[in-house]
Protein backbone atom coordinates (compact mmCIF):
# COMPACT_ATOMS: atom_id res chain seq x y z
CA UNK A 1 0.00 0.00 0.00
CA UNK A 2 1.14 3.56 -0.42
CA UNK A 3 1.32 5.88 2.35
CA UNK A 4 -1.69 7.87 1.05
CA UNK A 5 -3.93 4.54 0.87
CA UNK A 6 -2.81 3.57 4.33
CA UNK A 7 -3.73 7.21 5.91
CA UNK A 8 -7.27 6.55 4.08
CA UNK A 9 -7.32 3.75 5.75
CA UNK A 10 -6.88 4.60 9.26
CA UNK A 11 -3.52 2.70 9.23
CA UNK A 12 0.12 4.08 10.80
CA UNK A 13 1.34 6.39 7.71
CA UNK A 14 4.53 8.28 6.95
CA UNK A 15 3.19 12.05 6.86
CA UNK A 16 5.99 12.96 5.47
CA UNK A 17 5.70 10.98 2.02
CA UNK A 18 6.67 12.86 -0.98
CA UNK A 19 3.18 11.98 -2.01
CA UNK A 20 1.09 13.37 0.67
CA UNK A 21 3.36 16.73 0.90
CA UNK A 22 2.44 17.19 -2.36
CA UNK A 23 -1.24 17.00 -1.95
CA UNK A 24 -1.12 19.26 1.54
CA UNK A 25 1.11 21.62 -0.95
CA UNK A 26 -1.67 22.06 -3.30
CA UNK A 27 -4.41 22.21 -0.70
CA UNK A 28 -2.40 25.05 1.32
CA UNK A 29 -2.18 26.90 -2.13
CA UNK A 30 -5.44 26.51 -2.64
CA UNK A 31 -6.32 28.17 0.04
CA UNK A 32 -3.93 30.87 0.27
CA UNK A 33 -5.32 31.47 -3.01
CA UNK A 34 -9.35 31.64 -1.55
CA UNK A 35 -8.40 33.57 1.57
CA UNK A 36 -6.54 36.43 -0.39
CA UNK A 37 -9.53 36.74 -2.95
CA UNK A 38 -12.03 39.43 -2.94
CA UNK A 39 -15.32 38.09 -1.89
CA UNK A 40 -17.15 39.11 -4.65
CA UNK A 41 -14.42 37.40 -7.41
CA UNK A 42 -16.17 34.96 -9.35
CA UNK A 43 -12.87 33.17 -8.85
CA UNK A 44 -14.06 31.89 -5.64
CA UNK A 45 -16.51 28.91 -7.10
CA UNK A 46 -13.35 27.32 -9.37
CA UNK A 47 -11.18 27.50 -6.23
CA UNK A 48 -13.74 25.59 -3.87
CA UNK A 49 -14.52 22.82 -6.95
CA UNK A 50 -10.84 22.17 -6.41
CA UNK A 51 -10.03 22.18 -3.45
CA UNK A 52 -13.25 19.84 -2.49
CA UNK A 53 -13.46 16.50 -3.16
CA UNK A 54 -17.00 17.59 -3.74
CA UNK A 55 -19.90 20.06 -2.53
CA UNK A 56 -17.42 23.30 -3.73
CA UNK A 57 -20.15 23.57 -6.46
CA UNK A 58 -22.34 24.73 -3.37
CA UNK A 59 -20.35 25.48 -0.38
CA UNK A 60 -20.44 28.84 1.32
CA UNK A 61 -17.20 29.43 2.84
CA UNK A 62 -16.08 32.57 4.66
CA UNK A 63 -12.12 32.96 4.78
CA UNK A 64 -9.83 32.08 6.36
CA UNK A 65 -10.37 28.29 5.32
CA UNK A 66 -7.70 25.97 6.31
CA UNK A 67 -7.27 22.32 5.10
CA UNK A 68 -4.84 19.58 4.93
CA UNK A 69 -5.86 17.80 1.48
CA UNK A 70 -9.01 19.04 0.42
CA UNK A 71 -10.17 16.18 -1.50
CA UNK A 72 -10.78 14.76 1.41
CA UNK A 73 -13.88 16.60 2.03
CA UNK A 74 -16.92 15.54 0.88
CA UNK A 75 -20.10 18.22 1.10
CA UNK A 76 -23.59 18.29 0.48
CA UNK A 77 -25.54 20.67 -0.58
CA UNK A 78 -24.83 24.19 0.32
CA UNK A 79 -22.89 23.60 3.80
CA UNK A 80 -21.37 27.03 4.79
CA UNK A 81 -17.84 27.19 6.90
CA UNK A 82 -18.35 30.38 8.80
CA UNK A 83 -14.67 32.69 9.19
CA UNK A 84 -11.53 30.83 10.31
CA UNK A 85 -12.45 27.14 9.82
CA UNK A 86 -9.57 24.03 9.87
CA UNK A 87 -10.74 21.01 8.80
CA UNK A 88 -7.65 18.34 9.34
CA UNK A 89 -9.00 15.67 6.31
CA UNK A 90 -6.32 13.16 7.07
CA UNK A 91 -9.21 10.94 6.54
CA UNK A 92 -12.18 11.50 4.71
CA UNK A 93 -14.65 14.41 6.40
CA UNK A 94 -18.07 13.82 5.10
CA UNK A 95 -20.81 16.71 5.66
CA UNK A 96 -24.50 16.54 5.20
CA UNK A 97 -26.89 19.22 2.81
CA UNK A 98 -27.45 22.67 4.89
CA UNK A 99 -25.07 21.90 7.72
CA UNK A 100 -23.43 25.05 9.09
CA UNK A 101 -20.42 25.41 10.99
CA UNK A 102 -20.18 28.81 13.30
CA UNK A 103 -16.76 30.57 13.02
CA UNK A 104 -13.29 28.92 14.45
CA UNK A 105 -14.80 25.19 14.46
CA UNK A 106 -11.72 22.60 14.10
CA UNK A 107 -13.05 19.18 12.53
CA UNK A 108 -9.82 17.28 13.36
CA UNK A 109 -9.57 13.66 11.86
CA UNK A 110 -5.68 13.07 12.28
CA UNK A 111 -4.38 11.57 15.67
CA UNK A 112 -1.19 9.95 16.81
CA UNK A 113 -0.12 7.38 18.76
CA UNK A 114 0.84 6.75 22.57
CA UNK A 115 4.26 5.36 22.33
CA UNK A 116 6.64 8.85 21.59
CA UNK A 117 9.08 6.62 19.65
CA UNK A 118 6.50 5.12 16.91
CA UNK A 119 4.56 8.89 17.16
CA UNK A 120 8.00 10.60 15.88
CA UNK A 121 7.79 9.28 12.60
CA UNK A 122 4.25 7.91 12.29
CA UNK A 123 0.19 8.90 12.50
CA UNK A 124 -3.08 7.88 11.56
CA UNK A 125 -6.28 9.00 11.02
CA UNK A 126 -9.85 8.36 11.78
CA UNK A 127 -13.30 10.05 9.33
CA UNK A 128 -15.87 12.62 10.35
CA UNK A 129 -19.30 12.18 9.62
CA UNK A 130 -21.31 15.26 10.02
CA UNK A 131 -25.87 14.73 8.74
CA UNK A 132 -27.53 17.34 7.23
CA UNK A 133 -29.21 20.32 8.70
CA UNK A 134 -26.92 20.25 11.94
CA UNK A 135 -25.63 23.71 13.44
CA UNK A 136 -22.25 23.31 15.26
CA UNK A 137 -21.50 26.55 17.36
CA UNK A 138 -18.45 28.88 17.22
CA UNK A 139 -15.07 27.55 18.59
CA UNK A 140 -16.42 23.84 18.47
CA UNK A 141 -13.83 21.13 18.26
CA UNK A 142 -14.95 17.75 16.62
CA UNK A 143 -12.68 15.40 17.18
CA UNK A 144 -11.65 11.76 14.85
CA UNK A 145 -14.03 8.84 14.59
CA UNK A 146 -16.97 11.30 15.56
CA UNK A 147 -20.42 11.33 13.63
CA UNK A 148 -23.18 13.59 14.17
CA UNK A 149 -26.30 12.77 13.55
CA UNK A 150 -29.17 14.77 10.96
CA UNK A 151 -30.82 17.75 12.61
CA UNK A 152 -28.82 17.69 15.91
CA UNK A 153 -27.17 21.10 17.53
CA UNK A 154 -23.87 21.00 18.75
CA UNK A 155 -23.29 24.32 21.40
CA UNK A 156 -20.63 26.80 21.20
CA UNK A 157 -17.02 25.92 22.72
CA UNK A 158 -18.18 21.70 22.87
CA UNK A 159 -15.43 19.33 22.27
CA UNK A 160 -16.74 16.46 20.83
CA UNK A 161 -15.15 13.56 21.46
CA UNK A 162 -17.93 10.69 20.98
CA UNK A 163 -20.89 9.95 18.56
CA UNK A 164 -23.98 12.18 19.00
CA UNK A 165 -27.55 10.99 17.47
CA UNK A 166 -29.76 12.52 15.44
CA UNK A 167 -32.02 15.37 16.40
CA UNK A 168 -30.53 16.31 19.80
CA UNK A 169 -28.86 19.28 21.53
CA UNK A 170 -25.70 18.48 22.78
CA UNK A 171 -22.47 20.79 24.50
CA UNK A 172 -20.16 20.97 26.53
CA UNK A 173 -16.70 19.43 27.11
CA UNK A 174 -16.84 16.54 26.89
CA UNK A 175 -19.89 17.41 24.82
CA UNK A 176 -23.01 15.77 25.87
CA UNK A 177 -26.16 15.10 24.92
CA UNK A 178 -28.37 17.74 27.01
CA UNK A 179 -32.17 17.05 25.13
CA UNK A 180 -34.15 15.70 21.99
CA UNK A 181 -35.00 18.92 19.76
CA UNK A 182 -38.58 18.24 18.57
CA UNK A 183 -41.13 20.29 16.39
CA UNK A 184 -41.74 22.68 19.08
Amino acid sequence: MTEREKMLAGELYDPLDTELVAARTRARNLCWELNAIRADDKERRRILQELFGSGGDTAWVQPPFYCDYGSNIHLGHRVFFNFNCVVLDVAEVRVGDFTLLAPNVQLLTATHPWNAELRRHKEYAKPITIGSDVWIGGGAIIGPGVTIGDRSVIGAGSVVMRDIPACVLAYGNPCRVVRSITEE
